[in-house]
């Protein structure tokens, strides 16, 4: 369905869950929502819930801030992988992103994270973690939110383009050309000057093509890698 839309120019959004803390409260809402086209989930977020310790620490922090996943966390993330849902750890610690990659027989997804040995923001990911999504056949997206960009973590909107390349340089490096996107978290997020919307995005390709990205290599970190792990969970 979304390869129909993009032939036809139309817009396609994939329904995401970010945090379920809402799912200790009415666990049967996820098959309600699954039945609405629901397809992704992050299972923790910033705060602390029945499924696990939140990350929400000040810049710089490793990202091993708290404990795992909980039985519940554990029992939500086999439930969420047998429906073939998108596992999404970028708001995990990381001790919940062992257990996850442990337990979750599919590719593991963060959404909108970045290199941590670049910006040492505790929702970052090390090398170790990278290493791991990369023998586990996942993908990262790129997180545009200047502070997880910037070596010195500051909410500066005047960050160069360049910082967003670098970072998808490193995942490159550490990961393979398969396994890098864009994560963007547009909705939620304070971005550089020059990215203020998905309407500039060109300009960020443009600064790939400066940067020596092949069209093929761009072709990939926009669309193909996406689809590429999309299939792979949703098959």
């Amino acid at each position: 369905q979304i390869k129909a839309c993009q032939q036809n120019q139309q817009l396609a959004i994939v329904l995401h869950l970010e945090g379920a803390e809402f799912l200790a409260i009415e666990p049967d809402l996820l098959d309600v929502f699954y039945e609405a086209g629901l397809r992704s989930i992050g299972p923790l977020w910033n705060r602390k819930s029945l499924f696990g310790d939140g990350l929400n620490v000040s810049f710089p922090h490793s990202p091993d801030t708290g404990s795992g996943l909980t039985k519940a966390g554990k029992d939500l993330v086999v439930t969420c992988a047998k429906k073939g849902m998108v596992i999404d750890v970028s708001h995990m610690n990381e001790r919940a992103f062992w257990d996850t990659l442990e337990i979750a027989d599919q590719p593991i997804v963060a959404t909108h994270s970045n290199a941590h040995a670049l910006c040492a923001q505790a929702r970052n990911l090390t090398d170790r973690q990278l290493a791991a999504i990369k023998q586990n056949g996942g993908m990262v997206g790129v997180n545009f939110d200047v502070a997880f960009l910037r070596a010195d973590g500051q909410r500066d909107t005047q960050t160069s383009l360049d910082v967003i390349v670098d970072h998808l340089d490193y995942l490159i490096d550490h990961l393979g050309e398969d396994h890098v996107g864009f994560g963007s978290d547009f909705d939620g997020c304070l971005l550089p000057d020059e990215l203020s919307d998905i309407s500039q995005i060109s300009m960020l390709i443009e600064r790939m093509q400066q940067r020596h990205f092949s069209e093929a290599l761009i072709e990939k970190v926009t669309s193909k890698n996406w689809f590429a792990v999309l299939d792979k969970i949703w098959q």
